[in-house]
This record gives structure tokens, C-alpha cells and sequence, in this order.
């Protein structure tokens, strides 16, 4: 009788080996994101994290620390990331998808972890990958302590992957943001977008499937000038692709900032992440039961990319606000008697913002103004 071949892992299609080299080579761009509170720990089968610390200039302890926790992922902007072999930007969006919601409750972001699944262990993509959540870590103040990348060629197709992130973040007790610190007469700012983010992509593919638009072309009515100011230099013309792949814009840092300018009032009274369901489905979970926010769609300018996508795709007007973030990717609502001094360091902190509406006495959802 012959003998079959002997059975193995790589066999099936899992290369152990391969994944544990990938895995070790990840270190150095873990390391760049790491602060003082991370705790080495070669070898360990977790992250280890400080969540106060003593040293001598920069001592952060906190009296009552909340731990705020969130998970989320970047959708199916992945399929147009490899429909165009670009994968560190959806690296980005993965961390701003999840601390821009961490930070809403007040947190300032701690660690973060990532979860890629792919079908093969092919180093380029996942370098850009990895490269891409490090930096999106780096900027936004949290450590990238480790994650899991699992190989199943009999999940996914050739081509096909998925991730998701999970950030942990900690305020005090006595700042945590809550809806019933909002009240009627409060201002709400907005933060511009940088384009589509990370929400609406089934609906953005479709349209570029349906009306045959190439990628990779440059449609000039996608980079023209915004409003009547004029640049001294033209920035270079993006293809339909590369804004389509424009990170979601990360806002913790800016915000944490902010937070720590007030530290004794509390001037902000809720916040909100502009994502899935636009304006209308996000800012009213900021709001109690009693209050509405009534926003004035004319106070912003919307990006190219949505009316480039609402002509193309002949999408209803209501249904563009219902799916995407229309240009403002984040909201804070600020007392009155403040609203400019925040509006005005978020600025210097290299925000674009609007004063785009006020909280009234309503039944706790959005209301247009226009």
C-alpha cells in the first residue's frame, strides 16, 4: 500500500511560519507608537499598560477613572482599497473610526488593537496595513499594543480581507460627557470632513459601478477650488480613487486637547461623531429627551465628492444627508458664553469650524433650519 502524503497545516492553506515571521517584524512599528505607560512584555500573549504613572514631569493620575471602551471597523471601503491596491489609508481610518467615538464621551485614548483577516500572508499589503493603523495611533496620543492577524484562505477570497479595532480610553468620573448637560440655547460647532470617510461605501461603489466611473481618472469638477478663496499654488489634481480613499479625518487629538484647555469648567456639554446615518442619526444621541438641535444646512460648505456622487448616482437629497457626513465629520456642542473661545482654539489646533446651528426645546432629534 502507498503511503498518502503526510497532512499539514500549510497543506490547508495555513502558513504558521509565514505568519509568525510577519508577526516579529511588526515590533519596531508597534514601538514607535508606544508612551511611558507601556509596559514591555516580550513574548506575552498581551499588552501590558499603565494606566497612571509618576514620572517627574508629565504625572497623570486620575482620581476616578471611567475606562471607555469601543470597537468598530472600516466597512466596505476595504473592497475599494483593493480594488486600487492602496491599504494604509483604510490603516488610518480604522483608528479614527474608533477613537473619534471614544473621544465623544470626554476619554482621551490609551491603547488600540487591530484585527485583519485575509485569505493570504502577503507581506506588502499587510506592511501598508499595519504601517497605516500605527500611524493613525501616533497621531491620535495611543499606544497600537498588539492585535491578531488570522489567515483563512476558506473564509475569504483571493483579493478579500476584513479588519476591525478596538480602542480603550479613560476620563475622570465627573467628566464624562452625558446628554443631560446639554441645554436649550447651547452652541453647536462643526468640524469639517475630509471627504466620505468611512461610511455609505456600498452606496458609493454602486454608484461608481452604475454610472461606469474609472478609478483612476481625474474628474475635474472633484478638485475644484473651495469657495472663492483662491491658493497661490494649485494643489495637485487626485483621481476619483484617491479622494474616494481620503482617510476619515482623526479627531482626538485636537479634541482631548481642547478638553485639557478646561479643566476646571466644563464648557463643552456633548459631542458627537458624524458617521453611518449622517447628522441627523449622531447628533441627536448627544441630546435629552427634551431638546432638539436645529442646524442650519447652508453654514458649511459641502465637499466636491458629494455632489460629484449625488449627480452621478442621481441620489435624492435626503437620502445623501441620511448616508453620509456631508462635510462635517464632528460636533460639539458648547455653552453659549463660550462657544467662540472654543471655536477659536479648535482652529489653532488646525481644525476647520463652523458655528452650524443651537440647541432648542424639541423632542431630542434634529431639526433643519433651512
Amino acid at each position: 500500500m502507498t503511503k498518502s502524503a503526510a497532512t499539514t497545516y500549510a497543506a490547508a492553506g495555513v502558513d504558521i511560519d509565514r505568519k509568525d515571521a510577519f508577526t516579529e517584524s511588526l515590533d519596531k512599528v508597534l514601538r514607535r507608537t508606544f508612551t511611558d505607560r507601556v509596559l514591555p512584555n516580550p513574548g506575552g500573549f498581551a499588552g501590558l499598560f499603565r494606566l497612571d504613572y509618576k514620572a517627574r514631569l508629565f504625572a497623570r493620575n486620575y482620581k476616578d477613572p471611567v475606562l471607555v471602551a469601543c470597537c468598530d471597523g472600516v466597512g466596505t471601503k476595504v473592497k475599494l482599497a483593493a480594488d486600487l491596491d492602496v491599504f494604509d489609508t483604510v490603516g488610518v481610518d480604522l483608528v479614527a473610526m474608533n477613537v473619534n467615538d471614544l473621544v465623544v464621551q470626554g476619554a482621551e485614548p490609551l491603547f488600540f488593537l487591530d484585527y485583519i483577516a485575509t485569505p493570504s500572508l502577503e507581506d506588502r499589503f499587510l506592511n501598508a496595513l499595519v504601517r497605516g493603523i500605527a500611524e493613525g495611533c501616533r497621531r491620535s496620543g495611543c499606544a497600537l499594543l498588539g492585535g491578531e492577524t488570522a489567515h483563512m484562505p476558506d473564509l475569504y477570497r483571493d483579493g478579500d480581507f476584513d479588519l476591525a479595532g478596538f480602542c480603550v480610553g479613560v476620563v475622570e468620573l465627573k467628566r464624562v460627557q452625558r446628554p443631560a448637560r446639554v441645554r436649550a440655547g447651547d452652541v453647536i460647532l462643526g468640524l469639517a470632513s475630509d471627504g466620505v470617510h468611512s461610511n455609505g461605501y456600498s452606496l458609493v461603489r454602486k454608484v461608481v459601478k452604475d454610472a461606469k466611473l474609472d478609478l483612476r481618472r481625474v474628474y475635474p469638477e472633484l478638485n475644484a477650488p473651495a469657495g472663492r478663496a483662491r491658493r497661490r499654488t494649485a494643489p495637485q489634481a487626485r483621481t476619483l480613487g484617491e479622494v474616494l480613499l481620503t482617510p476619515t479625518r482623526l479627531y482626538a487629538d485636537p479634541i482631548v486637547r481642547m478638553l485639557r484647555a478646561y479643566s476646571v469648567k466644563n464648557v463643552v456639554s456633548g459631542m458627537a461623531h458624524i458617521t453611518g446615518s449622517g447628522i441627523e442619526g449622531n447628533l441627536c444621541r448627544a441630546l435629552p429627551p427634551s431638546l432638539s438641535a436645529r442646524v442650519d444646512r447652508n453654514a458649511w460648505q459641502r465637499p466636491a465628492v458629494f455632489s460629484f456622487l449625488q449627480e452621478r448616482g442621481n441620489i435624492p437629497e435626503e437620502e445623501m444627508w441620511r448616508v453620509f457626513n456631508m462635510g462635517v465629520g464632528y460636533c460639539v456642542i458648547v455653552k453659549p458664553a463660550f462657544a467662540d473661545a472654543v471655536r477659536d482654539r479648535l482652529r489653532r489646533l488646525g481644525e476647520r469650524v463652523s458655528v452650524i446651528g443651537q440647541v432648542v426645546k424639541g423632542d431630542g432629534r434634529v431639526e433643519w433650519a433651512d
